[in-house]
């Protein structure tokens, strides 16, 4: 996931709890009871509502960390395949270019043997 979907995301997340606060805010207010009995139910509200934010800010951690995982070990296979690949590439062109050194040895061996 992008980070701008991960702001995104926490942005909604952000605006619907806030939504959420001000509405059972106001509708404690304007109920018809004693101030000391709406006090307490705002109170345990926003209690509810901090506890609810806390589980969201828990699972949406720990996606990302999934996500980090996943990703990172994605990276390390790649890389792993990568170094692999280039290693038996320079092991094979090694192997070719000290066989045609040592052809070309012998070659220049034979001729300064024809020439004695």
């Amino acid at each position: 996931m992008s980070k701008k979907g991960n702001n995104n995301a926490g942005a909604v997340l952000a605006g619907l709890l806030a939504g959420a606060a001000a509405g059972v805010v106001l509708g404690m207010l304007y109920a018809p009871e004693e101030g000391k009995e709406t006090r307490k139910k705002i109170r345990d509200k926003a209690d509810d509502l901090a506890n609810q934010a806390k589980d969201q800010y828990g699972q949406v951690t720990e996606k990302v960390k999934d996500q980090y995982n996943n990703i990172s070990s994605q990276v390390k296979e790649t890389t792993d395949k990568v170094v692999s690949s280039v290693k038996e590439g320079y092991d094979k062109y090694k192997t070719q270019a000290a066989n045609t050194v040592a052809e070309v040895s012998k070659d220049i061996e034979t001729e300064l043997d024809g020439l004695k």
